[in-house]
């Protein structure tokens, strides 16, 4: 896969380290998220960063997961996110895990404590809080600090052998209680849990810290750039000081941070998603609401668009929330040259044409149309359409009483109907309560096709479904998922925002070739919008975007 990319400054920081041969001219990235929840839409930058970024300077990417925490990570999620970024188009080299490493990572732990330069703290978690002090307010040294190598030894290997129970002692990094850095004032790099790993099962009782793990892991893979998101800023200096430390096995990798990638009217917290999940707001992980990969691809986001997104808008190291306006315009734009077209009618409303012809049986006749399936790509070729005297149209293009500057459908007004005839409305049929229920019609035989042979023009055209062939559908229609552009950031509270009415479902009727849609597919229904097929559920369709590019809508405004 090729994107066109921007020069930005990770691959200027390559190029200069390909320019002085720092790692021989080699880069190698690695994709490390935590097994603990399904990828979303801000991981989808991440994962184009690296895969990106190693792909263009001809280097390889690794997953790699950090699997470090057994009380939250499952087997479920590492293989949602493989499928994910098979999905969306990249190709790890290989797949890790930093469990792979666990018995290096601790002997480098006694290593450093053999140098005198990490040491076992009993204080409880509230100690060590409050004793690393704050911006501004000098740290605290542990009490245990001062313990010697062979009393440090002992205790980390007790720890290790499960002598001690949960939370009773750490093992802490010694650098520097009075750096303004809080990541540096001793951090913790082992605590016990005598929790079951779903890798490495009742093996280990100690676990490593993200920050243990992670610059270790990169050095051991032979990690050349490890790109991570801004909120690791403050962490380089640990993650260099760490590797600085260490008899590696090669080159000490280099940390570069870039902004995550944050939209309007969404969320990406994983605590926040799951609670939306657990309480029952939406179906699942993959709800075609949330904004999780598995949720847009069920929703019909196209991966093409999303990696051309998170490619064109380039990375920057300073933190800005894109308009998800933006990003559906990138998915419209993909559908518009790959859906097929067919019709659906979701507020229906019966037409009927009553000088159509009927056979010698008093049946109406049946007529095919050839259709194009898509008029961006004559490739797709062209289906057949059944019209016959009844139709179904939608309830919005007909009105009885027309407000100013309606073109479409009413008594004595003439229109086209797509691909088909132009028709003239002569009369209503109503319901006992005044509703109408039917719209009666003429049409003009000269006008097979949908244009009149004397030039005459009319202001409308509408799409239609024969009464006799329709297909029942049911469809999923969305809107945001919360109401705010930045959720929380009037109560505190993103979940306060959410949008009750942000799914509607509806019945329709479609075409007979509706029954053609593969799972997944993205259809145009024809001046509705973009609908996929359920992934799972025949006949039930989503909503991926509508036809009006708000994004452009938007700029122009602000233009």
């Amino acid at each position: 896969m090729t994107q066109s990319v921007a020069n930005d400054f990770i691959r200027d920081i390559i190029r200069r380290d390909n320019e002085h041969q720092t790692y021989g001219g080699r880069v190698q990235t690695r994709f490390p998220p935590e097994p603990n929840g399904y990828l979303h839409i801000g991981h989808a930058k991440a994962i184009t960063v690296d895969f990106g970024t190693a792909e263009e300077f001809g280097g390889i990417c690794n997953l790699r997961l950090d699997d470090t925490n057994p009380d939250t990570e499952e087997t479920e999620y590492v293989d949602s996110i493989v499928a994910d970024i098979e999905w969306l188009g990249f190709h790890p080299a290989k797949l890790l895990h930093a469990s792979d490493y666990f018995g290096q990572l601790y002997a480098w732990a006694e290593y450093l404590i053999g140098q005198g330069q990490a040491f076992v703290d009993d204080s409880d978690t509230g100690t060590i809080s409050a004793e690393r002090g704050g911006f501004g307010k000098p740290g605290v040294e542990s009490a245990y600090r001062s313990r010697t190598v062979e009393e440090n030894l002992d205790l980390f290997r007790r720890m290790k052998a499960g002598e001690f129970p949960d939370g009773t002692r750490v093992l802490r990094a010694r650098i520097d209680m009075q750096s303004e850095n809080m990541a540096l004032r001793d951090p913790v790099m082992y605590r016990i849990r005598h929790s079951h790993h779903f890798r490495t099962g009742d093996d280990w009782c100690v676990y490593p810290t993200y920050d243990w793990a992670h610059g270790q892991s990169d050095a051991i893979e032979g990690v050349t750039h490890s790109i991570c998101t801004l909120e690791f800023d403050t962490h380089r200096p640990l993650y260099d000081w760490y590797l600085s430390h260490l008899p590696l096995p090669g080159d000490q990798p280099k940390q570069i941070e870039f902004a995550r990638l944050e939209f309007t009217h969404t969320v990406t917290s994983k605590r926040r998603l799951a609670k939306l999940v657990t309480d029952g707001t939406v179906d699942g992980w993959d709800d075609a609401r949330m904004p999780t990969l598995q949720g847009l691809r069920r929703r019909g986001y196209p991966a093409a668009a999303i990696r051309a997104f998170c490619t064109e808008i380039g990375t920057t190291r300073t933190n800005s929330r894109q308009s998800i306006e933006a990003l559906e315009s990138y998915v419209r734009r993909e559908l518009n040259t790959i859906a097929q077209r067919r019709m659906a009618v979701l507020n229906p409303l019966r037409l009927v044409i009553d000088n159509w012809p009927t056979d010698t049986t008093g049946t109406p006749v049946v007529e095919y149309f050839d259709v194009a399936n898509n008029p961006e790509n004559a490739g797709d070729g062209t289906r057949q359409v059944a019209f016959s005297g009844e139709l179904w149209i939608e309830a919005d293009d007909f009105a009885e009483v027309p407000p100013p500057k309606f073109f479409r459908l009413t008594v004595g007004r003439e229109v086209r109907l797509r691909g088909a005839y132009l028709v003239t409305a002569t009369g209503v049929e109503h319901d006992p309560g005044g509703k109408v229920v039917a719209v009666h019609a003429t049409y003009d035989p000269a006008t097979r096709g949908g244009d009149a042979p004397d030039g005459r023009k009319v202001k409308s055209t509408m799409h239609w479904v024969s009464t006799a062939h329709a297909t029942d559908i049911t469809v999923g229609l969305y809107g945001r998922l919360f109401t705010t552009q930045v959720p929380g950031e009037a109560t505190g509270e993103a979940l306060d925002d959410l949008n009750p009415n942000s799914r509607e479902i509806v019945r329709g009727l479609a075409e007979a070739a509706i029954a053609d849609a593969a799972p997944g597919q993205v259809l145009q229904f024809e001046r509705l919008g973009y609908f996929a097929a359920d992934l799972d559920t025949a006949s039930v369709f989503h909503r991926t975007v509508g036809l009006r590019d708000e994004w452009a809508a938007i700029q122009k405004r602000q233009g």
